[in-house]
């Protein structure tokens, strides 16, 4: 699919894009290239493909659930400009 300078205008209308003008041919050919590849890439036959739901097969490990970090509460704290029962306060914002 070959796309012209006025398709890439407004493609980039529709998208809200900004685009020079000296770089609309450059956009031109580059999106008819992807949208060519996409083409081709339709016309594979893929009947004997099993679909993926993941490209890796593969469980993740999960990290030990321990503390590696003191607490720092109080210290984190001390510098707050309010702090009430562990609480930090801050300005009320919804009236």
């Amino acid at each position: 699919m070959s796309l012209t300078a006025d398709d890439v205008n407004k493609i980039a209308y529709l998208a809200r894009l900004g685009i020079d003008a000296e770089d609309t041919e450059s956009y031109a050919k580059d999106l008819s290239g992807m949208l060519d590849l996409v083409a081709q890439m339709s016309t594979v036959n893929t009947d004997n493909v099993a679909p993926m739901a993941h490209p890796l097969d593969q469980v993740q490990r999960l990290r030990i659930d321990q503390v590696n970090e003191e607490n720092q509460r109080k210290t984190f704290q001390a510098i707050a400009p309010q702090v009430e029962a562990g609480l930090y306060l801050v300005p009320k914002v919804i009236e």
